[in-house]
């Protein structure tokens, strides 16, 4: 079985910017300290807690987890071919 990597990568893509701007969210919402998500701002340039900075986190969150997916992917196919050969 083969992966789609496009299909993997926009999965992932999209979990992982959907979890930085609802976290984000959430901390405005509740009017939490931000200590913990600024430190996101030395990964994901221009990201900040606020409501502007949820959506550049939610771009950057997306492009990591699309590659991160596509990687993944492409790792599982080239690994998978090389440990289980199939005879024909």
């Amino acid at each position: 079985m083969e992966l789609r990597k496009r299909a993997l990568g926009l999965s992932l893509g999209l979990l992982w910017g959907i979890t930085i701007l609802l976290v984000t969210w959430w901390f405005l919402i509740r009017g939490l300290p931000g200590e913990y998500l600024t430190k996101i701002h030395t990964v994901y340039i221009g990201y900040s807690v606020s409501w502007g900075g949820s959506i550049i986190g939610f771009i950057w969150g997306f492009v990591d987890g699309f590659i991160a997916g596509v990687l993944i992917a492409w790792f599982y196919d080239f690994f998978s071919k090389m440990l289980y050969k199939t005879k024909q």
